[in-house]
């Protein structure tokens, strides 16, 4: 399809405001510009394909929205204030048209596209705040950029008071006031009340108060803008000028001053430095047991500016047996370069810093210590036996590999060649290079090239078998699990899973949340271990905590000396649990790797999917394994998944079996390009999709529909949106009811909370990870609530250990760990923020607790399209909110700012969902949109296009209802007559 210029522009301000938002607008280089383009923005919509950057740069051009000259591209500085006006403007004037005429709606749309396009701009908003005519506004709490700050610790009335004086040599008449994003926490008050009708004349030298009170008990950000009016008479005709005041109110507690950014937040942009050219390197030591399996492999990377014609034909076709091999190699090299070019941000110099130091660790003198801030949040990601590349400042011919001995906090332990340990000072200046561990990359190269080479395709591609005839007979079976028996899908899944009915097909288990996945998958390996006596079974997962979860299940019935547990040397033993370690290859402090001869005397193994390569590695003959299962197998991208499949499992005898959620978390990538062509799909949803979704085949897939974790009112949101509304509650009653009578709810017997938070996007120091202090504090009197009740008479007792906190961001994640270890010491229980777990939705993926909070952090609709751009937060990310609200067994607490939120059609159905079901507490809407537009539109209609003044129509307004520590109040009219809000009080 021809994309028209109209179309062009949308995508060129759309470009420009991704530079923006990606700390980029100053870059005019066309070269540069068009490789991020290309690279990064134009595929991202796998919908909708971007034009080429010539179409868009003559589309922008023409209708001078930039400027090109000798290879510089010059954006039009007014081009993001229209692109912002642009995406509210049509919303408003809609709901306008409906309450006035179009000469009115004229006015106010030339009035407010003056406002909206100009309110961003440093030089406008000096207009707005300066003071005219001899009029000055003052108040005690102003900065110096006029904007009037206040941070209040209770909840009592605080009063912000203005002198409006006349320092001119004239009178000069006060005609009007208003907050123009009115706020039920904020009201105004003066001695004459000045109104249109009653405007105050003010002499030369005179001088009048405005009091503007502020009080809530509810925590959060509360901006306001408020408008003076003034004439120089009181005659109709005469011109009006108007004086602009910014108002900033935040209401924090002691602990909200505790979690405040401890240092201001710096952008750390990539780094421009190419990498040095190519020089000698010395290396270091591996740690102990660390082998280098891996290093036979492939070293270099072929390296793409720009995907050819012929790859891009090959993106273009389908996956097929014929091309699996080669289409995913290429997009495996491009998610590689994409990794490369992400951790080039954190080498050093950058320009936050010229140079690192190192010191040497105390324990072993052999070893130097890195300060890597930001290590602690995967930025950047480094593990267990990666290595680190320095270089001494100055030295030019030869730089010293490091491998990493272990990562704590914010620094690394390294592990350097004698020549550098021996030689090394105090205070000695080196520059850094990260490096990508290619380790997991290349085990899913040498999968595709294996899965072709023992003939997969019946694995891969069954849709194009032909269809049993007959049923397969199934086994009678006494299960380990009696529950199960009660319920048929699960009863069948384990028959059809043990007879091998799907051969050579994978058997796929299906299941929405909590409805049995993982116990269905443990009953039938259970069971294939007790009726076959000759079976080699494979267990995996993705993740070590899903692993772990099936070695503990798996454990609780088969025999200590049949099942290893097999953990990558990388891992953290401290996070081995203790039943496990037993069985697992973790021996004293190193881990050991056994020979092949011991690992074939094993019933059952359990790793990860990439550690799973290390028996192919290991000489594990093909076939060996007759089962290989793979929970959570929608959280892998297809090459990582068949890591366990190819050179393992017998093609045509083996049985494979995937259970998952296609509607939950999926794979993490990092290229743009990479999801935007097939590899954001997984090998389940894949396979999912071949099948007829009307009625699935029992022989190859069951889906199971029996809920067993979750209250009804925790499951109809998801189960609407996701599920077809055909979940079904077998929750225990007594356990799901168990919050229903909590004396917090806001409606007794809806264990469903969504508290209204009016936070703050926050950063610190060079962390560009978010938080949100304010739903910190939220969160923590929650949590507080919730052990106070602990051991009442007749209430469910519950512990830290009941109770998970779910965040979307690293640095909230902590902001919260540091809340709960403040907490522990006013509750006097040491054991609060060791046994509370708070993690991210991928930590909590497959989990469940009583209680579940969740903070969504976002207050800012600015970054919605960042965070769906790289894949974060909950905003604009289904399979993210799926997880979060579906892992509470009797009481979800979410918490966040429901104006952004509700901007997503999903989370406005939960936020709706709440507000319906009396679950709604918080801040809300103070007023109606047609009182918002009445009001500004009294005040619009009077002035001409000419009178600029600023307001803020987007920025949501807010009151306090009802519900958790929400104080009552009477409702606030609105008079027409004086156009301004005035409040009554109880």
């Amino acid at each position: 399809m021809k994309i028209t210029i109209s179309q062009s522009v949308v995508f060129g301000l759309d470009f420009r405001e991704y530079l923006k938002e990606t700390e980029r607008a100053k870059l005019d280089d066309r070269l540069q510009l068009k490789l991020i383009y290309n690279s990064e923005f134009r595929y991202r919509n796998e919908c909708i394909k971007g034009p080429n950057f010539s179409t868009l740069l003559y589309a922008l051009k023409v209708t001078r929205k930039a400027t090109i000259c000798r290879g510089k591209v010059c954006f039009d500085s007014k081009v993001r204030y229209a692109f912002a006006f642009l995406q509210v403007k049509a919303g408003i004037l809609h709901c306008i048209k409906d309450v006035y005429s179009i000469k009115q709606v004229s006015t106010l749309s030339q009035y407010s596209s003056l406002t909206l396009c100009s309110s961003s701009s440093d030089t406008q908003r000096t207009q707005f705040v300066s003071d005219k005519n001899g009029v000055f506004i003052s108040s005690e709490h102003e900065g110096a950029d006029r904007k009037i700050c206040l941070c209040v610790e209770d909840d009592n009335k605080h009063v912000v008071r203005l002198c409006v004086r006349n320092a001119g040599t004239s009178v000069v008449h006060f005609t009007y006031y208003t907050l123009l994003n009115w706020l039920q926490d904020f009201t105004l008050e003066d001695e004459q009340k000045v109104t249109r009708a009653h405007p105050l004349a003010l002499a030369p030298g005179d001088s009048y108060e405005i009091q503007v009170l502020f009080q809530t008990s509810l925590v959060g950000f509360y901006p306001a803008t408020l408008a003076f009016e003034f004439k120089p008479d009181p005659l109709p005709s005469s011109v009006a000028f108007h004086i602009v005041r910014y108002i900033e109110v935040q209401r924090v507690t002691s602990l909200g001053k505790e979690l405040a950014p401890v240092a201001p937040y710096r952008f750390s942009a990539i780094s421009a430095l190419p990498y040095s050219e190519s020089c000698p390197i010395v290396d270091g030591q591996p740690p102990e047991r660390y082998n280098d399996y891996h290093k036979p492999f492939v070293q270099h990377i072929v390296s793409w500016i720009w995907v050819c014609e012929s790859r891009k034909a090959l993106l273009d076709s389908p996956l097929t047996m014929e091309n699996y091999c080669e289409r995913f190699e290429l997009l495996l090299y491009l998610e590689e370069l994409q990794m490369l070019n992400d951790i080039k941000r954190y080498n050093i110099p950058n320009k936050d810093t010229e140079y690192a130091t190192m010191s040497k660790d105390p324990g072993n003198k052999k070893l130097l210590v890195l300060q890597v801030p930001g290590v602690a949040e995967n930025r950047p990601s480094v593990l267990r036996g990666d290595n680190i590349l320095v270089c001494p400042i100055g030295e030019t011919r030869v730089k010293y590999r490091g491998y990493v001995h272990a990562v704590n906090l914010d620094e690394v332990t390294l592990d350097f060649n004698s020549k550098l340990v021996d030689g090394f000072i105090d205070g000695m200046r080196f520059s850094v290079e990260f490096t990508v561990n290619r380790l997991p990359m290349r085990l899913q190269h040498r999968a595709a090239e294996m899965a072709k080479k023992h003939g997969l395709r019946g694995v891969l591609f069954p849709n194009g078998l032909p269809p049993l005839e007959t049923d397969p007979k199934l086994p009678s079976l006494r299960l380990f699990d009696r529950k199960l028996e009660g319920n048929p899908e699960q009863y069948k899944a384990v028959q059809h899973i043990v007879a091998g009915s799907s051969k050579p097909a994978p058997y796929l288990v299906f299941g929405p949340p909590g409805t049995g996945k993982t116990v269905t998958v443990v009953e039938a390996i259970k069971q294939i271990e007790k009726t076959q006596k000759l079976c080699h079974i494979l267990a995996c997962a993705p993740s070590n905590s899903a692993s772990d979860l099936l070695c503990k299940k798996i454990l609780e019935h088969v025999e200590e000396r049949k099942v290893y547990r097999m953990y990558a040397s990388s891992w953290d033993a401290r996070k081995i649990p203790n039943e496990l370690r037993a069985c697992s290859n973790r021996t004293g402090d190193v881990y050991m790797y056994p020979s092949k001869e011991d690992l074939l005397n094993y019933t059952i193994i359990v790793t990860t999917l990439c550690t799973a390569g290390r028996l192919v590695t290991g000489g594990i003959p093909p076939g060996h394994f007759s089962h290989v299962f793979v929970d959570e197998a929608g959280h892998a991208v297809e090459t990582e998944c068949i890591i366990p499949l190819a050179g393992l499992v017998q093609p045509e005898s083996g049985q494979v079996v995937l259970a998952g959620d296609p509607k939950q978390l999926g794979p993490i990538l990092r290229s743009p390009l990479v999801q935007n062509n097939g590899m954001s799909m997984s090998l389940l949803e894949r396979l999912m999709d071949t099948m007829p979704q009307e009625a699935f085949d029992p022989r190859f897939v069951t889906k199971l529909l029996c809920n067993y974790r979750s209250h009804p009112a925790i499951l109809k949101v998801p189960n609407d949106l996701f599920y077809h509304g055909e979940l079904q509650v077998c929750a225990d009653e007594a356990l799901r009811n168990s919050f229903c009578m909590w004396e917090y709810l806001p409606k007794m017997g809806f264990p469903v909370i969504f508290h209204g938070v009016t936070g703050v996007d926050e950063r610190e120091a060079n962390s560009p990870s978010f938080f949100n202090v304010a739903e910190v504090e939220q969160l923590m009197e929650y949590v507080k609530k919730l052990l106070e009740r602990h051991g009442r008479k007749g209430l469910y007792k519950i512990s830290p250990k009941d109770i998970g906190i779910i965040a979307p961001y690293r640095k909230q994640v902590l902001k919260i760990r540091k809340g709960l270890r403040i907490l522990e010491k006013d509750l006097k229980n040491p054991d609060l923020a060791k046994y509370l777990k708070v993690g991210s939705v991928e930590e909590f993926q497959g989990q469940e607790r009583m209680v579940m909070l969740v903070s969504t952090v976002r207050s800012s609709p600015k970054y919605a399209d960042h965070d769906q751009q790289f894949d974060l937060g909950f905003v604009k990310n289904e399979k993210r909110f799926n997880v979060a609200v579906t892992r509470a067994k009797a009481l979800l607490i979410m918490v966040g700012n429901p104006i952004v939120l509700g901007t997503d059609p999903v989370w406005n159905s939960f936020i709706e969902h709440c507000k319906d079901n009396g679950g709604y507490t918080g801040v809300s809407y103070a007023e109606e949109e047609e009182d918002v537009v009445a009001r500004l539109a009294a005040l619009w209609t009077s002035i001409e296009p000419k009178g600029i003044m600023p307001t803020n129509i987007s920025f949501p307004t807010f009151q306090s209802v009802a519900g958790v520590a929400s104080p009552k109040r009477e409702s606030t009219r609105f008079d027409p007559q004086c156009a301004r809000t005035t409040c009554r009080h109880p």
